[in-house]
């Protein structure tokens, strides 16, 4: 049997190996819960926003104050970009024995003949201290996807984090914005695919949580 691989499939295999297992082995999927809307409305906002200054040739405020982003431009390969950001398409690469990992970015820089993961975060809050931890493996993936289908990547990726700053009296809202430089893992990956293909490859954990216990 072949799978088909995700970082969101992923981190359901670090927070309960059996759910991921029966899910990829359509024994039973866990519900999904409510995901809130606003986040995805940014996402597409923001996607036509920076493509506005990738159309300029310029980087928006949110990077062109930032030192870290010196020399970098917006990838400007828009039939590319169009297919990467696709959910349903993304950036892939198949192993030997036809297992699929695939990941959809928001956005990309190029510095020079490397490319450097963009990816946007809304929150509601300001950043926590270990806030941007908690997507290393998402940025190791898809530097690893890139890294797999030829292409040259930085050892750094970036998170741009936004969250809600003030109201003005006129009903805009003003959103913080904080630029994370996330040094980039890709053995990790690797190791991160291996580990979820010998798990899938192997008998049904007996270890449940409280969504897959009695299936």
């Amino acid at each position: 049997m072949n799978f088909k691989l995700s970082p969101s499939s992923l981190s359901l295999m670090k927070e309960c190996p059996r759910c991921f297992w029966l899910a990829q082995h359509k024994v039973w999927k866990r519900p999904a819960g409510i995901f809130p809307s606003l986040p995805s409305g940014m996402d597409k906002i923001l996607k036509v926003h920076f493509d506005k200054f990738m159309e300029q040739e310029k980087l928006p405020p949110e990077l062109k104050e930032n030192k870290e982003c010196k020399g970098c431009k917006l990838f400007d390969n828009k039939e590319l970009l169009s297919e990467w950001r696709n959910n349903f398409k993304g950036i892939k690469w198949e192993d030997k024995e036809g297992n699929i990992l695939h990941g959809a970015v928001d956005n990309l820089l190029q510095k020079g003949k490397k490319l450097i993961i963009l990816d946007y975060k809304t929150r509601g809050f300001p950043l926590k201290e270990d806030t941007h931890e908690h997507y290393q493996n998402q940025l190791d993936i898809y530097n690893f996807l890139l890294r797999k289908n030829k292409y040259e990547t930085e050892d750094y990726s970036f998170l741009l984090f936004y969250h809600p700053k003030e109201v003005l009296e006129t009903g805009e809202v003003i959103f913080n914005t904080d630029l994370k430089v996330m040094k980039i893992n890709v053995k990790n990956a690797e190791n991160i695919f291996n580990k979820a293909i010998k798990l899938l490859n192997d008998d049904c954990p007996t270890k449940s949580c409280a969504w897959c216990e009695g299936r």
